[in-house]
């Protein structure tokens, strides 16, 4: 009986994943722990730290790439100088609140600057049609600069 649950439960989470969510967490409150998909509700737990990783990783290399753009993409500044400076105090909002929510990660975030620096230089070439020696190779401030709401280069 147990292993018909869990099959049904195995075609659940692959024919409609939302209802699988519910269900499980029904489950859940209820206690109702044998007949819990585990397999598919470890995987989806461990995914979440994968995904906020993700999500900041993605965050950062967007507020790199729009100060590099604002600092130096002189062509487009008078036009879009407004533009970019939201989207970098959107970006840094955005990472603030994802480390008030999950402070753990700021060891994360500094680990990974280096490469979303290199990473955010190259888009920043490619976006602004500039070659990627106008951009310095080693990052233009330490992380602690970029997020610092008060900071434009």
């Amino acid at each position: 009986m147990v292993a018909d649950s869990s099959q049904a439960q195995k075609t659940l989470y692959e024919t409609d994943y939302y209802l699988w969510v519910v269900e499980t967490v029904k489950k859940l409150q209820n206690r109702e722990f044998a007949t819990i998909d585990w397999e598919n509700l470890i995987d989806e737990v461990s995914d979440l730290s994968r995904r906020e990783k993700k999500k900041l990783k993605s965050l950062l290399k967007k507020l790199i790439e729009h100060l590099l753009k604002l600092k130096y993409w002189q062509a487009e500044k008078i036009r879009n100088q407004g533009h970019w400076q939201a989207e970098i105090t959107n970006f840094r909002q955005l990472i603030r609140d994802e480390l008030e929510d999950s402070p753990s990660l700021q060891p994360y975030l500094q680990e990974i600057y280096p490469q979303c620096y290199s990473e955010a230089r190259k888009i920043a070439s490619q976006r602004s049609q500039l070659s990627l020696s106008t951009f310095p190779e080693s990052a233009i401030a330490p992380l602690e600069t970029i997020l610092d709401e008060n900071w434009l280069p």
